[in-house]
């Protein structure tokens, strides 16, 4: 796809993610997850009526007067995204790959956050980091950033998550709101999550497509990973084989939503017969209730 396609599909994506914006704004939205919509200004003295939770017990002992902490709502929310382009995510099990599910949601929140005038950046990975986008602020960068989801290829198999992950938590300053967009097709990076999950509000969006969990009554129907290589024939024709696939898809997931939560991640699933904007606005609102 060309700069000129990209940008052409961007003013779309641009308009659409207004409403999703609305639920983007920093204070209510940080507060989503872990209450850091506010932040601490600074301390006054102890008044009748003030809620005894905010009072600061520190400075109360060392003045022997009571004082309580005030805060003030954050108006920055940066937005990061770790974006997947290793081989697997170019697999078509329906009516996209799960890549082009990837790089429209990621289009949604870059520009969502674009309109709350927060800083934007990103990083792509397959076997190793790729391409690396500083947050930022600037015109340009929203569209240097889809360029990038667009026309970053794999290199080869293999996917450095855990790297891209470690990486990300080096480069994030402040606290962020880091999205990771991936079909998960790897191991080891439950750390290096837990790490980057300890300072920012981080969401893991795995993309899936039908064939993940239902196969076609098809007979045999030849397979190769695109990962390891492996080649194989699938007895799709077997009701015991369908649904021994449905059922291993099934426990997996949610075994990942498991240790995403017990890493400190949100876990939200994408799939790619759904409407992106839909998805993401729901998955904003449920966690705001």
């Amino acid at each position: 796809m060309s700069a000129s396609s990209i940008a052409e599909r961007a003013r779309y994506l641009k308009i659409a993610s207004l409403s999703l914006s609305e639920g983007m704004r920093s204070g209510g939205f940080r507060s989503c997850f872990r209450g850091q919509g506010m932040e601490f200004d600074a301390v006054r003295a102890y008044e009748r009526g003030d809620d005894i939770r905010s009072i600061d017990w520190n400075v109360t002992a060392r003045s022997a007067h009571p004082y309580v902490k005030m805060f003030r709502e954050e108006r920055e929310l940066t937005v990061f995204l770790i974006f997947d382009v290793s081989l697997s995510m170019d697999t078509n099990g329906g009516t996209a790959t799960k890549r082009a599910k990837a790089m429209e949601a990621a289009a949604l929140l870059a520009f969502a956050a674009g309109h709350n005038a927060s800083p934007v950046g990103a990083v792509t990975f397959d076997r190793q980091l790729i391409s690396v986008y500083k947050p930022s602020t600037s015109r340009d960068q929203i569209l240097s950033i889809l360029v990038s989801l667009e026309h970053d290829r794999a290199s080869g198999p293999g996917s450095a998550l855990s790297g891209a992950l470690a990486g990300s938590a080096r480069l994030l300053r402040s606290r962020s709101l880091v999205v990771v967009l991936s079909d998960y097709r790897t191991a080891g990076y439950e750390k290096s999550l837990a790490l980057l999950a300890r300072r920012h509000d981080v969401v893991a969006a795995r993309v899936v497509s039908p064939a993940d969990s239902a196969l076609p009554v098809a007979g045999l129907v030849p397979f190769r990973d695109p990962e390891t290589g492996i080649e194989g024939l699938l007895p799709t024709g077997t009701a015991a084989f369908r649904e021994s696939w449905a059922r291993e898809h099934r426990e997996h997931l949610a075994r990942w939503e498991q240790t995403c939560l017990r890493r400190g991640a949100t876990p939200l699933v994408l799939s790619t017969e759904t409407d992106s904007l839909r998805e993401l606005s729901a998955f904003f609102a449920g966690v705001r209730r």
